[in-house]
């Protein structure tokens, strides 16, 4: 387990950074202590400076997993987020896009979010923004790039596609 590198930490900063802007610097800065970004088999933790002390013990054959798997690198050197994610991009998502009951599980069947299914969505949202999507009872399901702007959805029919699925 390694720290990222500077191409590396560019990539994954500018990818969480489409979905939480500049609460980015909560997500390294917490009140419980300080957390940083390691790079193990292609895949990127999020993991607190203490417990990357205790698994520096371990030999890295033997070591699986430590902390929060965020995503991993392609062979092609781009970042995927993953799902396990999500409960940190949730806690500090600047977009969030609000999906009726109806369409909870054809999007958690990896369809995209049609108009007829959405319940709400933040006020400004930009074209190709990342989004947190959530049920109306506030549970995060995923996550996804918007395919419209808000302006734009109010003019669209109930069969458009208002949110790519990612993950």
């Amino acid at each position: 387990m390694r720290p990222l590198t500077e191409e590396e930490s560019r990539t994954v900063f500018e990818k969480l950074a489409n979905y939480i802007g500049r609460n980015l610097i909560k997500l390294i800065d917490r009140p419980d202590g300080p957390y940083c970004f390691r790079l193990h088999k292609d895949r990127v933790f999020y993991v607190s400076e203490s417990s990357m002390r205790l698994g520096i013990s371990v030999a890295r054959s033997n070591l699986v997993s430590l902390g929060t798997c965020f995503g991993k690198f392609s062979k092609s050197g781009k970042f995927k987020l993953h799902i396990t994610a999500l409960d940190h991009l949730a806690q500090y998502a600047k977009y969030k896009v609000w999906i009726k009951p109806n369409g909870e599980m054809p999007f958690l069947y990896g369809n995209h979010v049609l108009k007829a299914h959405l319940g709400r969505i933040t006020e400004d949202t930009p074209e190709h923004q990342g989004v947190v999507v959530y049920s109306m009872n506030d549970t995060p399901l995923g996550f996804g790039v918007t395919a419209r702007s808000t302006v734009d959805t109010r003019k669209l029919d109930p069969t458009s596609i208002i949110v790519f699925h990612q993950a």
